[in-house]
């Protein structure tokens, strides 16, 4: 019995494959609900600013920073699944970075509240998940190191 392994030629047919695409698919799917949690940290900290809570500018610039980072994390995401290694490998450095980042500014004492903190500590674990997909064997073997 002879089988026959076809090499895609290129980043783009790697990830036209169904393995790559549906680890792609998995990796959007826990990016968007990093976006969610991140979005809903913000509109918290934007509800208790409008009922006269006292937020502070950390709180505020962390809320939006994090939100910022799942936009540009699913926008590389979206542009490694059409084939971009470049964008593969940044959504790889920051779904390992991110939540280290996350966690380690949170146990900064007294910096920030403990309802932040928790809801912060779930969008890590959010973004952390992506790590594993996007480190995988499947998205590695999809874009191997040019030569």
């Amino acid at each position: 019995m002879n089988t026959v392994t076809t090499i895609p030629a290129t980043a783009e047919a790697a990830v036209s494959q169904s393995p790559a695409r549906r680890a792609l698919r998995t990796a959007k799917i826990f990016i968007g609900v990093y976006g969610a949690l991140s979005t809903a940290v913000l509109l918290t900290v934007v509800v208790l600013a409008a009922t006269g809570h006292e937020v502070t500018s950390f709180v505020w610039g962390r809320s939006a920073g994090v939100l910022a980072s799942a936009a540009v994390t699913y926008w590389l995401t979206v542009l490694a699944a059409r084939g971009a290694r470049w964008a593969y490998l940044r959504v790889r450095i920051l779904s390992v970075v991110m939540p280290v980042a996350i966690v380690a500014i949170d146990l900064i004492p007294g910096a920030l509240p403990v309802w932040f903190i928790a809801m912060q500590a779930v969008c890590a674990l959010a973004i952390g998940a992506t790590a594993f997909t996007a480190n995988g064997s499947v998205l590695r073997a999809a874009f191997p190191k040019g030569r």
